[in-house]
């Protein structure tokens, strides 16, 4: 089983959201339904710009808390590297949204 660590933004350069999971697909689809409320809903934090996979939820949740307590540009950085156009990884998916 895969666990992955993510970053959602709201749009290039937006208000960006980082998070953990077991089930990417079904994250993805809960942010854009607004099915948590709180901060994602609030700031439509629903485009999924970056993710790495781990072998195991707290590998996950570690990094996820890792690189929520970094400074914004180094996540800009992050999701450039990998991600220039800021695409919508999850947009194959055919994920309602």
């Amino acid at each position: 089983m895969a666990f992955f660590t993510y970053i959602v933004a709201s749009r290039r350069n937006g208000t960006l959201y980082t998070g953990s999971t077991d089930n990417m697909e079904a994250r993805v689809h809960q942010h854009r339904a607004g099915r948590f409320g709180g901060f994602t809903a609030r700031h439509g934090v629903s485009i999924l710009v970056w993710y790495e996979t781990h072998p195991s939820r707290h590998a996950a949740f570690v990094r996820e808390r890792q690189i929520k307590e970094w400074k914004r540009v180094w996540k800009l950085e992050l999701i450039e590297k990998t991600n220039p156009g800021w695409h919508d990884l999850s947009a194959n998916w055919g994920l309602p949204g």
